[in-house]
């Protein structure tokens, strides 16, 4: 068996808190180390699969929380609980420990539900259409220019010989090629002009955007791959929770007396 300290220091500290009970690992300077600390560590390692329960592991953990009292007692001694600095940390600690606690608390009664994630699913497929689009476009300085690159297209230029001359230099070298993307990737002004089209076929008016004029070509029309629900439903459900967690705060905030 491997033994990683750092693991069993994350352990350790989320376990400090622990009550003390009357069996004890070591005595030092007068200070008892509760069995309950080793327990709590070693049921923390093994539910995180880093560690195997073994008397190895308990013995490496017992010789840790005897060094971090020996560590604790020494810088007690020395004032360090007494600096402001390590004060507004430890009162950090606590709220967040605290904070945690009681929002864990709120989360399990209040879970976000699968039709909540269902209707967001449905919302994100709503939002990105069921086709993806492979689009090129020519980025111009004014409209002008921008309408008079359509012309030449409608003359028979290319439009990769075209594009050539794009304010874009990431795309200019490539024929204006934005490759493959649904609408919502997209500025909604530049996939609205573009939607419509058919394969082949290019604005007829010159496309504005903060970044200039565009001439926006559709080479290619697909069905879109989306992920599936399943695929999704962790990241969907975890941004549920950040809002519902946020939304919360929000309404505690609202009948919180602020001055």
């Amino acid at each position: 068996m491997t033994f990683k300290p750092a693991r069993l220091l994350l352990a350790l500290l989320a376990v400090a808190s622990a009550p003390v009970f009357a069996q004890n690992i070591a005595v030092v300077n007068g200070k008892a180390i509760p069995t309950s600390r080793v327990e709590a560590a070693v049921k923390q390692l093994v539910a995180q699969g880093q560690q195997t329960d073994s008397p190895q592991l308990r013995e490496a953990i017992k010789r840790e929380l005897i060094g971090r009292e020996v560590l604790m007692q020494e810088a007690v001694k020395q004032n360090f609980d007494k600096d402001a600095a390590v004060k507004q940390q430890l009162e950090n600690a606590r709220q967040a420990i605290i904070i945690n606690a009681f929002i864990t608390e709120y989360l399990k009664k209040n879970p976000v539900k699968d039709t909540e994630i269902k209707a967001e699913y449905d919302r994100f497929v709503a939002q990105t259409g069921d086709k993806e689009y492979h689009v090129r476009h020519i980025l111009l300085e004014t409209e002008a220019q921008a309408n008079e690159v359509i012309t030449k297209l409608k003359g028979g230029a290319k439009f990769e010989e075209l594009a050539k001359t794009s304010k874009d230099t990431g795309t200019a070298g490539s024929g204006g090629d934005l490759d493959w993307a649904v609408p919502s990737a997209f500025p909604k002004v530049f996939s609205d002009a573009f939607v419509g089209l058919q394969k082949g076929q290019i604005t007829e008016k010159a496309v504005q955007t903060p970044n200039g004029f565009h001439v926006i070509k559709v080479d290619e029309i697909r069905a879109a791959k989306l992920p599936t629900l399943d695929e999704l439903k962790p990241q969907i459900g975890e941004a549920l929770t950040q809002k519902k967690v946020q939304a919360y705060q929000e309404e505690l905030t609202k009948k919180a007396k602020v001055q």
